[in-house]
Formats: C-alpha cells, structure tokens, sequence
C-alpha cells in the first residue's frame, strides 16, 4: 500500500530524512516513533505531499505521490495542531471541509459520539483545548480513508474522549484500514500498535513488532526499551 524508497529531506544545513525506504503491504497500526528532530513529522508530511523530499519516491497504491494531487482523498489527516480562524463556529469548519474536500461525509455520527452537539454553534475560539481536539476527529474520520495519518492525535483528550478515539481506530482498523501514528503516549503504542516504526536521525532504525523491539534491546517494556536505543 505505501511505498518509500530512499527519500531524502534537507533543511538548509539540517538533513532530516537521510536514505529513508519503508513498505507497508498490509492494514494495521504502524506507530511511528523517535525523539524530537528525529524525522517523524516530515516523514509523514512527505506522504501528504506536504513536504517534497529532494530524492526518492513515495507511492501510495503503486501510484507516485510526488507528481499527484488525487491521492490525498484517500487520507485521512489529524496534524498535532489543526489551526482553523477562531471565528468560524464548528459546523462551519465541518460544512467548509465538506465542501472543499467534495466526497461523502459521515459527521453526525461522530459528533454524537464524542458529545458535540452542545458546540455546534459555538466559535472555536472560544472552545477548550480538549473540545477544538474533538472537532479536529471528526474532521479526520468524517470521510471514508484508506490510510489514516494522526501526528500527536490524544492532544487534549478527556478520559472518555480518549476511550472513544482509541475504539475508534480499533473499528476502522477492523474494516481493513491503515494507520500511521506519531504520540508520546506509550501506553497508546502498547495498546493499539501492530508494528513500530523508529526513526533516529533521520533513519529508520527498527521497524517490527513490539515484542521483537522488546527482544532486540531485552527490556520488558516499550519505554525502557526506547530508552537503550536512545543510549
């Protein structure tokens, strides 16, 4: 499904993606970790074609990214910080996306089960944190994806909100979909991730299952085990 072959990032002085090549033939939840600089973020702005890397090649579907625009619609997007104008209430950023991005949109749905509907009319700047990250959800999974990209996506989350987003993935997991996740949260990589992908300076380092990760450093569990590659 998606395809990256040797792409290379440079930011002035800064290489980022140096010789970057990753496969992933199957669905599943891919965690996309590293520490901070590691490449993570530009990894996957480079899928969303957000970011042109200056060599190699990333195909989605056997199709090439990098001279395509198409592909995007089928992805699903949940970037770390959404930024919308804080004057548009939530239903005119839902019915702006809907309309921009012109596919079938399934929100009602979403805003039930993650408890919008007394925001609906409100302005997003005037929205807490949690509730703006809520909204950002719905955006992401209102549309029926292939692949889903989610960069930090517990940002904000009450308890329940946080239930519901991870029995979310679980659901859409289950009807074949593909997810790419960067968080900090590794009680969320534990629970939800078929494979780990780590990047460290600008290379993947190790991509595998957590039990390989935990056997490859003996260490019992994921952060201890992040904690001697980072040593």
């Amino acid at each position: 499904m998606i395809q990256i072959e040797n792409i290379k990032k440079r930011f002035d002085q800064l290489q980022v993606l140096d010789g970057v090549s990753l496969q992933i033939d199957q669905p599943g939840i891919f965690a996309v970790l590293g520490p901070n600089g590691s490449g993570k973020t530009t990894l996957l702005k480079s899928i969303l074609g957000m970011v042109l890397p200056q060599d190699g090649d990333i195909q989605l579907n056997g199709q090439s990214t990098l001279a395509a625009w198409d592909y995007r619609n089928q992805i699903g997007y949940l970037p770390q910080i959404a930024r919308f104008p804080d004057n548009l209430t939530v239903i005119e950023v839902i019915e702006m996306i809907k309309s921009i991005r012109d596919q079938k949109a399934d929100d009602q749905p979403l805003i039930d089960r993650f408890g919008l509907m007394p925001f609906m009319n409100k302005k997003l700047g005037k929205l807490s944190g949690g509730t703006r990250q809520k909204v950002n959800i719905v955006l992401t999974f209102m549309f029926d994806c292939q692949l889903y990209i989610l960069d930090e996506p517990t940002a904000g989350l009450d308890p329940v909100a946080l239930i519901q987003l991870k029995e979310l993935i679980m659901e859409e997991k289950a009807k074949g979909k593909t997810f790419l996740i960067t968080t900090h949260i590794m009680n969320l990589v534990e629970e939800l991730s078929d494979e780990i992908v780590f990047l460290l300076d600008g290379k993947i380092y190790f991509k595998g299952t957590l039990e390989q990760l935990k056997t490859e450093t003996k260490q019992t569990d994921l952060e201890h085990a992040i904690a001697q590659i980072l040593q």
